[in-house]
């Protein structure tokens, strides 16, 4: 990750610490862009409905880089994804550099922060 990226994504993380506490690693950076994409609010979330949360900030983020694509939303309200293209193999370092660029731009263009 480059210098200017790794910059932004530290600002992004600030900004977002503000609302929801320090600390925050990726993994919560994710588990708050899908609870903002499932559009309920704020409640106690079972570990399985985390890891769909999560699933849906990935997919959500990776969309514009041509990975998924929206599908429908389900009888309860969950945004489902179709994937489009495979991730390309990637190293760990790798692969959280994309989801970091993918968060700085998923914040840039929504303007939640």
């Amino acid at each position: 990750m480059d210098h200017v990226t790794a910059i932004a994504y530290q600002e992004v993380v600030k900004k977002l610490e503000s609302k929801f506490g320090e600390g925050l690693d990726l993994d919560a950076v994710v588990l708050i862009i899908g609870v903002q994409e499932l559009g309920k609010g704020f409640k106690k979330f079972s570990k399985d409905e985390k890891m769909n949360l999560m699933h849906i900030a990935i997919c959500t983020i990776l969309e514009p880089y041509g990975y998924y694509k929206y599908s429908h939303e389900d009888e309860d309200g969950w945004p489902h994804f179709d994937k489009i293209e495979n991730l390309p193999a990637l190293g760990a370092k790798e692969q959280e550099s994309l989801l970091k660029e993918a968060v700085i731009q998923y914040f840039e263009v929504n303007k939640y922060l």
